[in-house]
């Protein structure tokens, strides 16, 4: 039996549906995304003939779909496994697109992953909070051969913030990530809310498994204090194109990302690019015209990124982009939309049912599903616990 700690996300059917949606080999998330507002539900996905698929995919893809994933029954009892093995204190969930616990800030970028696999304190899970604590939240990254005064710098920055309520988000590498999310974990002893998860570590393995192996210890950390969270499958080894592809997981969880080391080729780059192209701040901590790890920084710097001295001037850039409203089009875009969107319009600003929303707007099943799935993938609408819908309305 399938169990998750997920809310509302608990039957064997939707689980391997989704497991299934993701294995697929060549079928990419922009494809299954298609497929699924076409469907309306991962499981609905299987039950459509393959003429519906090759509206949304390719024919070779159509193929692919047809055919079980390779080692399907390994895949599928890994998962059972895992979800039903939580370590003492903590939860193991499959949390898929458009669950109501699905992070809002990665539903806002341009390639949300299909499912977040993710692993905290089980206290958090159930306070029925939030899990990921986007606005108040900062990614940090950086070299993984830092100086010591990088280091040091990245500690030290990072406990200040969580100190003051942001949520430090990084990758579980060596050098500054490890940093950033030690730093973190020391505001554990400060007294910070423990139903707050102090950070987030994005890797890119499978959550069955730690990489770098030296933080061992360090994820265990994390996972009582924070979440770790992957988008690949049980099993998933370290490969060099995962690591590129969580950058846009730690950026996109992120309201700013904050470079405290960086030489000019760097991981942290894309980190920071992806950041800039997702609509957030991008920070950068300043160094020594010598050091080869500040080149990177300094670049940044040149580009328009934010000077870093203290951990108040990334808090009082923050708190400065929360005060103003959206700019002009943007409201009147949002507006635009649900005006245009007669769901919207049925759903009102009130929780509402399927049978509820069924019967406003008199549509089938499938047909209701599948708009509902638009919304959600647009931010417009979430998914509550229960099966109830309700709308997003933006500041």
């Amino acid at each position: 039996m399938v169990t998750s700690s997920a809310q509302d996300f608990h039957h064997d059917a939707d689980a391997s549906a989704w497991l299934r949606l993701l294995l697929t080999p060549g079928l990419g998330r922009s494809a299954a995304r298609r497929l699924l507002a076409k469907a309306g539900s991962a499981e609905q996905i299987w039950q459509l003939p393959p003429t519906i698929w090759r509206e949304c995919v390719t024919e070779a893809q159509s193929q692919t779909l047809a055919r079980w994933p390779e080692q399907w029954p390994t895949h599928l009892e890994r998962l059972q496994r895992w979800l039903n093995e939580s370590a003492a204190g903590c939860f193991h969930a499959m949390v898929p697109l458009g669950h109501a616990q699905y992070p809002q800030a990665l539903l806002q970028t341009e390639d949300p992953p299909l499912l977040l696999f993710v692993q905290g304190p089980l206290a958090l899970q159930q306070s029925g909070q939030p899990w990921f604590p986007y606005p108040q939240s900062l990614a940090m990254v950086g070299s993984r051969n830092p100086s010591a005064q990088g280091l040091v710098n990245a500690r030290e920055m990072a406990q200040a913030l969580a100190e003051q309520g942001l949520c430090i988000v990084s990758g579980l590498a060596l050098g500054i990530d490890a940093a950033a999310h030690e730093g973190a974990l020391k505001a554990v002893r400060k007294g910070s809310p423990s139903l707050a998860a102090l950070t987030i570590a994005v890797v890119g393995t499978g959550l069955d498994q730690v990489y770098p192996r030296a933080h061992q210890a360090l994820a265990a950390q994390i996972t009582q204090h924070g979440l770790i969270v992957s988008e690949y499958p049980l099993g998933s080894e370290p490969r060099p194109g995962h690591f590129p592809q969580r950058n846009r997981i730690i950026s996109g969880l992120s309201q700013g990302t904050l470079v405290v080391e960086a030489a000019l080729k760097s991981g942290s780059l894309i980190t920071a690019r992806l950041a800039s192209e997702q609509g957030r701040e991008v920070f950068a901590i300043p160094g020594s015209i010598h050091a080869p790890q500040a080149k990177g920084c300094h670049a940044l710097l040149r580009q328009g990124a934010k000077l870093v001295e203290t951990a108040a001037d990334v808090l009082e850039e923050l708190q400065d982009i929360n005060r103003p409203e959206a700019p002009t089009h943007q409201v009147q875009a949002a507006m635009n939309t649900e005006a245009e969107h007669p769901l919207l319009q049925a759903l009102g600003h009130d929780p509402l049912t399927l049978d509820s929303l069924t019967e406003r707007t008199g549509w089938d099943a499938a047909h209701l599903q599948a708009q509902l799935m638009e919304l959600e993938l647009d931010g417009q609408v979430a998914r509550l616990p229960g099966g109830i819908y309700q709308r997003i309305t933006r500041g």
